[in-house]
């Protein structure tokens, strides 16, 4: 018998350290190289580890919520000598020197895991990231757990279901011994958007400017649209239809596609639009990122918010998905209200917020008649766009909106 300790890896682009979100192995367990053993968390995204090597855990490195520095143990492992021999030689650590000599005790081999009970499943369970992770909250075994997707593959409500059952009489007669609040630790992605959006409203003097747009005409061109989209192609919602507009705002207000570099005290104007979008999902809220949405028809931008979503959604966003973005649109969709005050998604300088679109009587023409009406509710980071700008730009928004035809015509160049 021979031990590995697998250290935390580098997870690139200046990582130091990363968060402990989740364990999915502990001290005893047999693992199978490639095996899902930790989920951590860096400043850029969430990161799953597998098992370099099969064999038994001895040791884990970091509670859920504690962070380990790049290249410290995390884990150590017991491999059998058919294991040993399938790891390169430099990459089987020495037997652990003494005390002395390392100032830290070397970990004790815990006693042997306790056998499967029959009926458990002793293969890994099948679900997403995001259901391990509110298992482990929850102190649920996902083991116990029979799930109804396909191949038995574990759905969000087969864990609800686990997690809060039908409460029997004998339950609901106790109810009132159990406790009344729970604590929940701030970990993982949700630390990670708290850090975040403090820091932004911290340091960025936040400009709002809401406008009121008649909607009326891009509602009646969506339903035009979407009656003629080929089967199978999802239908149009506003928000495509705004980034389309927003591109062609930006050529006049280029000092709303920026990211400030504090480090450095630069503003750094990017030609490309690459616009981020604002999307709610289980594990709280992402950012994934439209690249290069200037050179992409309508239908290519609506096919890729689709995509960015459904994959955020379901944490398969890679990195690169979530960073990058130079300005931001954010949507409540159907509970969109009548005005927000969106937070700047640093360390860009603008974003634009969707609020609810209704019907409603306005005056239109000398009457009063039904009319969509749609607020737009922006921010905007004071330092860098003045409030004359940052008025101009959205009434040059509106009125791509109020007429959207012309988000279609190429602007006309003055000789």
């Amino acid at each position: 018998m021979s031990q590995y300790i697998f250290k935390m890896p580098d997870l690139g682009e200046g990582t130091v350290d990363a968060e402990i979100v989740a364990w999915h192995a502990k001290p005893g367990d047999q693992v199978t190289e490639d095996q899902l053993i930790v989920e951590v968390m860096t400043d850029k995204a969430a990161v799953e580890v597998p098992a370099p090597v099969s064999g038994r855990v001895l040791s884990v490195s970091g509670a859920p919520g504690e962070k380990v520095a790049v290249g410290s143990p995390l884990i150590v492992f017991e491999l059998s000598d058919d294991s040993a021999a399938q790891v390169p030689v430099a990459a089987v650590p020495a037997p652990p020197a003494p005390a002395a000599a390392k100032g830290v005790p070397a970990p004790a081999a815990p006693a042997p895991a306790a056998a499967v009970a029959p009926g458990t499943r002793a293969a890994r369970v099948m679900t997403s990231p995001a259901n391990r992770r509110r298992a482990h909250e929850a102190g649920v075994d996902l083991s116990t757990v029979t799930g109804s997707g396909p191949g038995g593959r574990i759905v969000r409500s087969d864990l609800e279901a686990a997690i809060a059952p039908s409460p029997s009489p004998k339950s609901v007669a106790g109810a009132a011994a159990l406790p009344q609040t729970t604590e929940i630790k701030v970990i993982g992605l949700r630390r990670l958007i708290a850090e975040r959006m403090s820091e932004a409203k911290r340091n960025i003097p936040h400009f709002a400017y809401v406008e009121e747009v008649d909607a009326t005409e891009l509602e009646s061109l969506r339903q035009h649209l979407n009656l003629s989209t080929p089967k199978g192609t999802g239908s149009l919602s506003y928000l495509p239809l705004v980034v389309m507009a927003l591109i062609r705002v930006l050529d006049s207000f280029p000092q709303c596609n920026v990211l400030y570099d504090a480090a450095r005290g630069v503003l750094v104007r990017h030609r490309a639009v690459h616009v981020g979008i604002a999307t709610q999902t289980p594990d709280g809220l992402k950012v994934p990122v439209v690249r290069n949405a200037q050179s992409l028809t309508l239908w290519e931008v609506a096919a890729e918010i689709r995509r960015l979503a459904e994959r955020a959604r379901s944490n398969k966003a890679t990195r690169e998905e979530l960073v990058g973005s130079t300005i931001t649109v954010t949507s409540l969709g159907k509970l969109g209200g009548i005005a927000s005050t969106p937070i700047i998604n640093a360390p860009e300088v603008a974003i634009i917020g969707l609020n609810k679109a209704v019907e409603r009587p306005v005056v239109h023409q000398g009457a009063v008649v039904v009319r969509r009406i749609m607020n737009l509710s922006s921010s905007f980071d004071h330092r860098f766009v003045d409030g004359y700008d940052a008025a101009a730009m959205i009434q040059a928004l509106k009125e791509f909106l109020e007429h959207p035809a012309t988000i279609f015509i190429p602007t006309v160049k003055s000789p």
